[in-house]
């Protein structure tokens, strides 16, 4: 989103409505961080685990659980999802619900910008994506969750098709590009970095909560 940018004062934060912020852990610091360069207090963040996409079909029960335990006390709230692996689910039940979530597949996609994603698609069918939070978790949410710590001749299967690892970078931070590549070795794939920034967040998190003008923080 390009807009002239001003943080937002106490008093214009007083004048929006106070806003929940219903999201994937593995956002969570790249939510606050926005939220910070933007200075929007009127809007708090709760995170469900980031686990919950070993298992997407449980992400929305577990957020409407945890609309209706913490939704009462806001004006409004945002669900930071995308539809993450739930097959057009968790968008039916946001709709059900009354509430508004981030568009598109999956995080890749906004913080690569959804639109240039998805131009993307049909070069980029065969690439594995990581973000910052899945290179710091590498070893939880794709090595061992995918059991190939225990039975490494699986990857060659998981990945027959897979022909390089895509690391979509919101910092510049050389220890994480130094693991990204290791990762990018220990799958077999060809390695890219691709420094995205967040990408189309800020401007989904300022259209979903009105805010008027929005920024990503300095990295």
């Amino acid at each position: 989103m390009k807009a002239e940018i001003q943080d937002l004062t106490p008093a214009e934060n007083a004048t929006l409505p106070r806003t929940l912020l219903l999201a994937c852990g593995a956002l969570a610091r790249e939510i606050l961080a926005v939220r910070e360069a933007n200075g929007w207090a009127h809007m708090d963040l709760h995170c469900l685990p980031a686990d919950l996409h070993l298992r997407p079909e449980r992400i929305p029960d577990a957020v409407e659980a945890a609309l209706e335990k913490h939704g009462a006390d806001y004006d409004k709230a945002i669900v930071v999802y995308a539809d993450c692996g739930t097959g057009g689910l968790l968008e039916a039940r946001c709709k059900a619900l009354g509430v508004e979530m981030i568009p598109g597949p999956h995080c890749y996609a906004f913080f690569d910008g959804i639109e240039d994603h998805a131009a993307r698609q049909d070069e980029e069918f065969t690439a594995f994506f990581l973000t910052d939070f899945l290179v710091r978790q590498f070893d939880a949410f794709v090595w061992r969750a995918m059991a190939l710590d225990r039975h490494p001749e699986l990857r060659d299967i998981y990945f027959a098709h897979y022909e390089r690892l895509i690391y979509l970078a919101q910092t510049d931070d050389p220890a994480l590009d130094a693991k990204a590549e290791e990762a990018a070795a220990r799958l077999g794939l060809a390695y890219q970095r691709r420094k995205t920034g967040y990408g189309d967040l800020p401007g989904e998190l300022a259209r979903l909560g009105a805010v008027p003008n929005s920024r990503g923080p300095d990295r």
